[in-house]
């Protein structure tokens, strides 16, 4: 036994038993440690970052699977702890005394898996950035301890899983792409940051802390987080950029949700609580280069991306390079869908945009047959909405301009500009301050009524200057530099592909390309709010757009992103162009083939997705469907059902129309928030397959007319539909309920059809005025339907891919050769 004769370590906070987590907030943070052993015990020894505040915490290493922590309710000065330290090592003098083992810089978690519990430490750190005087990191060294001490026999029955596990922990790259901030939330946007809220209620809401589950038990003992750093994981980069003479700062955040996380054929669509994979939200904040201390413009602009919110699945397949889309039929009044784009509502408000870049028409149907899907169930969620609530779509088939449009990057821009319009931006001015002052002006239209500006910080205990937003008093130069309102950002803009990767990062730069010009107009450093796409600056913020695409690409995809458009807006050889894009080809096939099982399965482990009990399946028995079922107690340990929802990271309070139309009980669809989250995707769900040659699409037939689909020709009968937008230049599939898509696409480049679409639409019922007499409806069937499959089989010349006896891709390899080809 440790014995010391103080009363250090000797007061022991009880665990919370509430699921509601309120955990105190003292006004400092524990930004270095030292970690001292004994046989019985771990001493770690915190201080904030002007050592002005010391704390001890107790680790009792004498239980071979428990985790009993303990905080001393004492607050210490340097030479006090230093006593204390002495004092323990003269108390364990039999047994060897007290040994410094590390330093640390905060406790990323705890995790057990069949024997002891484990300790995660950041050993060592590096400043990437700096947010309104709040410094961020990112990890440079991590290390893990074992809790008992040596003496403590393993179960050798299980040691040969444990290693495995302990391995799969192991393999996740703590010093790659998770970065933390001590005194600023880095998990929320700049505007969440900056609006009134409870004291404390930001920093609970974890969609995109990372090791949430790692922190539970310190977080449940300890009653406080000051301990622990919340890990962000994704993109941070921060630049200074020069225009007009004038410097100013960019800073580009990429924030992966932790929720229904994984990797690229694993984790496809939603699931059934409305989370879909490859949930990014992108911020772009700039502001001013001035003197530390000074008053400071800033301005933020949010978006999202994430995987297309139907329940579709793709199985991973060492012979194809692209397998099969499966787009099962389980959601039949698309719930799961609902509930998504509810969440999004009550993360940014209203509207919520959706940018669809998804092929319209293939050879074989592939992104179409989700194109096609996903525009229903947008209809149908729009048909219970009230008009103002409406979700907004345009469903842009970027492949199809980019081929034949060298100016692809403008017409996204007008994209772009359009989204703005609605959604805005966020502005203010901020100021050092010692007291919380409150931002008397709202924005002039009144749209951040509810959004009254607080402090983004104080001077704190750390000692760090940090910003509050300028209030007005009677300074005339106070005044002066209040002047202008703050602006604030209520909706976002969605964007999707099918990876939502390589194209739907070259549309987020043109979102973030736009936003600047507006940003730089609001900070007074553009007389315009437009940057042009040729200027440097356009330029340094397409390099820092592509650097965040290879990273989200290499963390869910397996290789850097394909930035054919981009390399083509720098002047690349295209030759070297088209060997860059084969070589990440075979890197995301090999990775997704070979890589991507034990990598889906590090990631369950590490956010608790799994959790390993004796006498269950081992993590690699189960396949990857099932990774959500097995947890403590044998119930789901997915337990985020109804909290995920409550995640916001721009408006601290909304209600969704969805919400309102549930309790008014004007919507025949409604939420189940408490739905099982182990029901996973049935393998008895009826589901459709592009590998079938009888594909068809669910909740529409064949003979439908494009009128009849999207609801344009017959809207007598849909009071409550939108007018739909069609760019009749180029097909009836590229459509918009808010902008015009002729007027978009206008410009001198040509994008016609190639000669192969446009051969098959004028000798085929799919286009041409003779579907009229072929089909029932006024309008050419919807491209994938299963009179159209069969139509583009006759015409291409006996060469039926899905016919023979042959395996598709082995007769495509025969007739075509390159099966690592796209």
């Amino acid at each position: 036994m440790d014995s010391d004769s103080s009363s250090s370590c000797s007061h022991s906070v009880t665990t919370t038993s509430t699921t509601t987590k309120t955990y105190d907030t003292p006004p400092y943070h524990l930004h270095k440690s030292r970690l001292y052993e004994t046989p019985s015990n771990y001493y770690i020894i915190g201080s904030s970052k002007n050592k002005s505040v010391w704390r001890v915490l107790k680790i009792d290493r004498s239980e071979a699977s428990e985790l009993n922590i303990v905080q001393d309710s004492t607050v210490y000065t340097e030479p006090q702890c230093a006593e204390l330290i002495h004092r323990i090592n003269v108390g364990n003098k039999s047994t060897g005394g007290i040994k410094l083992v590390t330093l640390c810089y905060g406790i990323v978690g705890f995790i057990n898996f069949l024997g002891p519990y484990y300790m995660l430490l950041i050993t060592k750190r590096r400043k990437i950035g700096a947010i309104c005087g709040h410094v961020v990191y990112a990890i440079a060294e991590s290390k893990i301890f074992p809790i008992p001490n040596s003496t403590i026999a393993p179960n050798v029955d299980h040691s040969k899983n444990e290693n495995r596990y302990m391995k799969l922990l192991s393999s996740v790259n703590l010093t790659k792409d998770f970065f933390f901030s001590y005194s600023y939330h880095v998990m929320h946007s700049l505007q969440k940051n900056l609006s009134a809220q409870e004291a404390g209620q930001g920093a609970n809401e974890t969609m995109f802390v990372w090791n949430e589950f790692l922190t539970s038990a310190i977080h449940n003992q300890l009653n406080n987080n000051i301990w622990t750093v919340a890990l962000v994981y994704g993109f941070f980069k921060q630049v200074k950029l020069l225009i007009s003479g004038k410097e100013f700062h960019l800073t580009l955040i990429a924030r992966r949700s932790r929720h229904y996380a994984g990797t690229r054929y694993l984790k496809r669509g939603v699931n059934e609580n409305g989370c879909v994979a490859n949930d990014v939200e992108t911020e772009q904040i700039v502001f001013e280069d001035v003197p530390e201390g000074s008053p400071v413009q800033v301005s933020s602009i949010v978006q999202n991306r994430g995987s297309i919110p139907l329940f579709w699945s793709q199985e991973t397949s060492r012979l194809k390079v692209k397998p099969d889309i499966i787009l099962s039929k389980k959601d039949q009044n698309y719930d799961a869908t609902r509930l998504h784009f509810q969440n999004l509502y009550n993360r940014y408000g209203n509207p919520v945009i959706i940018l669809n870049l998804v092929k319209t028409r293939e050879k074989k149907p592939r992104e179409s047959l989700l194109r096609v899907e996903f525009a229903n169930a947008i209809e149908s969620i729009n048909r219970d909405l009230p008009r103002e609530s409406r979700l907004k779509f345009l469903h842009w088939d970027l492949n199809k301009y980019s081929r034949k449009s060298t100016n692809v990057l403008a017409l996204l821009g007008k994209v772009a500009t359009y989204a703005l319009d609605l959604t805005g931006f966020f502005y203010c001015r901020v100021t050092p301050s010692r007291k919380s002052q409150k931002l008397s002006n709202q924005s002039e239209n009144g749209s951040g009524g509810d959004h009254c500006l607080q402090n983004c910080g104080t001077e704190n205990s750390d000692g760090d200057i940090l910003y509050n937003v300028f209030s007005v008093d009677s300074n005339n130069e106070s005044r002066k530099l209040s002047s202008k309102p703050p602006k604030y950002q209520t909706g976002v803009l969605r964007t999707n592909c099918i990876d939502c990767l390589d194209r739907t990062n070259v549309a987020q730069y043109a979102y973030g390309w736009a936003a600047l010009g507006h940003q730089l107009h609001a900070l007074g450093y553009l007389d315009v709010p437009t940057i042009g796409l040729d200027s440097p600056l356009a330029d340094n913020l397409m390099e820092v757009y592509e650097k965040m695409g290879d990273t989200l690409a290499l963390q869910y995809g397996g290789s850097a992103a394909h930035n054919k458009i981009f390399s083509q807006r720098r002047g690349q050889w295209k030759a070297a162009t088209q060997s860059q894009e084969f070589f990440r080809t075979i890197q995301r096939y090999y990775s997704n083939a070979y890589m991507d099982a034990q990598k889906q399965d590090a990631i369950n482990v590490f956010l608790g997705h799994y959790r390993p009990q004796h006498g269950r399946p081992a993590l690699w028995e189960l396949d990857s469907d099932r990774h959500y079922v097995v947890g403590n107690g044998g119930s789901s340990s997915f337990e985020e059902n109804a909290r995920s929802l409550s995640d916001g990271n721009i408006i601290s309070d909304a209600t969704s129309p969805m919400d309102r139309g549930q309790r008014n009980g004007e919507s025949e669809h409604s939420y189940h928030e408490g739905q099982d989250s182990r029901k996973g995707l049935s393998e008895s769900s009826p589901e459709i397959s592009t590998c079938e040659s009888d594909s068809s699409y669910p909740r529409y037939m064949p003979a439908m007319s494009r009128q009849q689909l999207f609801l344009d020709a017959h809207a007598e009968d849909y009071p409550n539909s939108d007018r739909i937008f069609y760019n009749k230049r180029l097909d009836s599939f590229n459509c918009s309920n808010f902008l015009d898509v002729d007027m978009i696409s206008s410009s001198g480049n040509s994008c016609e059809e190639e000669p192969y679409e446009r051969s098959l639409l004028t000798g085929s019922p799919c286009g041409g005025q003779s579907s009229e007499n072929l089909v029932n409806g006024t309008g050419p069937l919807p491209c994938g339907s299963e009179s159209c499959l069969h139509l583009k089989e006759e015409n291409q010349g006996g060469r039926n891919l899905r016919a023979g006896e042959y395996p598709d891709e082995f007769v495509k390899w025969v007739m075509d050769g390159g099966l690592l080809f796209h």
